[in-house]
């Protein structure tokens, strides 16, 4: 296990706990009582640093090494079931972005979502997370087809940002963020997004437009990395912490602004920590959403969609 920076003192009170049990297997002294002191000790500690996370240290969660990706979700929750279909019928398959069919119990479900890598070549391979217009295009083309057969469309958001090479930008970028925002206003179907991991600017609002909107504990979902942002403003990364605060880009933040209609609690420390209750947590999540939605005829899920995110940013004075 890799611990972040604020983590230290768990990992120190863990290694204590280790040496201690080694202490008691290999001589005749009674540890109970000194191991019991120091598990005590870790309970209040991990209780301490996780329920008073600052926005800067969510987003280094969301980054851990060891936080499961969109594939890990899908196949957790949907088992041998899922099938990956591929490519935009215009340029290429992007590895960035998957998507394909996939049941949980009897309800067949079109996922898509952002992929990462887990090392150095599946980085590249995936492009770091950063979906190309192509990505996008093949994101809409699994959306239209899941229109077609009425099959309820779930999304899982984690990338840093759209990529922004110059390929990109000269096959149409903004175009196809923008078409997939539109048609997805009006997609006949249900949609239910999840920001899994980190939820960055266009590169997420692409495939974000949803009836039922969350996030989990350990997750952002701005504009703008907290990086750029400071990179911006004081023309230095050293006030990203500053700019994580200033962004409001945790789940309460975005609860409290009305932008997403929930936090999926992840297990104390993170999804990596627990993988399993993470993935149940998100598959109930998908089912619970989808029962409020199922029943809603074309026109009023439509409608009620507009209205939703028409009525964003409203405020009084």
């Amino acid at each position: 296990m890799e611990y972040l920076e604020f983590e230290m003192p768990i990992k120190e009170l863990l290694d204590q706990l280790q040496k201690c049990e080694i202490i008691g297997k290999e001589s005749d002294v009674d540890v109970t009582g000194t191991c019991k002191k120091i598990e005590k000790k870790l309970d209040k500690a991990r209780k301490d640093i996780y329920k008073n996370l600052t926005p800067w240290q969510r987003v280094q969660l969301s980054r851990h090494p060891n936080r499961p990706y969109t594939l890990d979700y899908i196949r957790a929750i949907c088992g041998n079931t899922f099938m990956e279909l591929h490519g935009d019928r215009n340029v290429k398959d992007d590895k960035a972005m998957i998507g394909g069919l996939g049941k949980i119990g009897d309800q067949s479900f079109m996922f898509i979502g952002q992929q990462k890598g887990y090392n150095t070549k599946t980085r590249q391979y995936r492009n770091f997370g950063m979906a190309n217009p192509e990505g996008y295009r093949k994101a809409l083309r699994l959306m239209k087809m899941a229109e077609k057969f009425r099959i309820p469309v779930v999304t899982l958001l984690d990338t840093p940002g759209a990529y922004p090479g110059l390929e990109a930008e000269e096959r149409g970028q903004g175009e196809a963020i923008a078409r997939n925002i539109l048609e997805m206003t009006r997609l006949k179907t249900p949609i239910i997004t999840v920001v899994i991991g980190e939820g960055a600017s266009g590169g997420a609002v692409g495939i974000g437009v949803g009836d039922r909107v969350y996030m989990m504990e350990n997750t952002w979902y701005t504009v703008i990395s907290p990086e750029s942002c400071s990179s911006i403003l004081w023309r230095s990364w050293e006030f990203k912490e500053q700019a994580a605060e200033a962004l409001k880009l945790t789940g309460a933040d975005m609860v409290r602004l009305k932008l997403i209609d929930g936090i999926i609690e992840e297990p104390v420390g993170g999804a990596h920590t627990n993988r399993e209750d993470a993935f149940k947590a998100v598959e109930n999540q998908i089912l619970a959403a989808f029962e409020e939605l199922k029943n809603l005829n074309d026109t009023d899920l439509v409608i009620k969609r507009m209205d939703k995110y028409a009525a964003m940013g409203i405020y009084k004075e």
